[in-house]
């Protein structure tokens, strides 16, 4: 049985793009209500501009104020005329240039003298020692640097407390270095000093710092300082 209907004019084929459309002429329908916009007609403005107010307007007289006029200029001043005849004293500027034809003695200048600073000294290398008390009699330098030494090994000796060592709990052999300098007025100063414990720095600088006053060193015959290093080394018994 042959088909009644055209096979070229069967409309299911394109149902696809009828519902397209479809929803796009809907959604399109739905746009325009929605933004579809009323206005009341007495809140219109004409835009009409009534002018019968502007003629009504009153302006205001401006009042003139009559301004002073200004004062008359000052009345010039009359110089006065004095005859050429009349004296008139002047001050003499008396010239501060000197005479060419006048000779200056010049008389010569003698400049300061500048005092040589000198640094302290080793003790080892010093000119002339510092002079302990009771060697002053020695004859050379050599015998008063030896008898300097000795008078301050035996000073040291006989003040340093070396029961100390064994109270700190110390023993064996203990060695104190202790550096301090004879001043050019022969006074003992900067003393330092460096021990295995604290108490041992006090106790060295204490006995330093009891030495007798000297007579100062001298290098090139001016008195200077002199540094002076002593080791302290004493043995605790056990």
């Amino acid at each position: 049985m042959k088909p009644k209907k055209n096979p070229k004019a069967d409309l299911s084929k394109k149902s696809v793009f009828f519902l397209q459309f479809g929803l796009i002429l809907v959604l399109f329908i739905a746009w325009q209500a929605i933004e579809w916009k009323t206005y009341d007609k007495d809140n219109l403005d004409i835009g009409q501009l009534d002018l019968g107010d502007l003629d009504d307007e009153e302006i205001p007289i401006t009042e003139i104020l009559n301004t002073p006029p200004p004062p008359p200029p000052p009345a010039p001043e009359i110089i006065e005329v004095v005859e050429d005849e009349a004296e008139v004293e002047e001050d003499i500027i008396e010239s501060t240039e000197t005479n060419q034809d006048e000779i200056v003695e010049v008389k010569e200048v003698v400049e300061a003298p500048v005092e040589e600073v000198i640094a302290d000294v080793p003790f080892a290398v010093i000119e002339n020692v510092p002079i302990f008390p009771g060697c002053e009699n020695l004859a050379n330098n050599d015998q008063r640097k030896k008898c300097m030494s000795e008078k301050v090994q035996e000073f040291v000796q006989r003040k340093f407390n070396t029961d100390l060592g064994s109270q700190l709990g110390l023993s064996g052999v203990n060695r104190v270095i202790v550096q301090f300098k004879i001043d050019k007025n022969g006074n003992i100063t900067d003393v330092r000093s460096r021990a295995p414990h604290p108490r041992l720095e006090q106790e060295a600088a204490r006995v330093i710092n009891a030495l007798p006053k000297m007579q100062p060193g001298r290098q090139r015959g001016k008195p200077v300082g002199v540094m002076y290093s002593l080791p302290i080394v004493f043995q605790v018994q056990d």
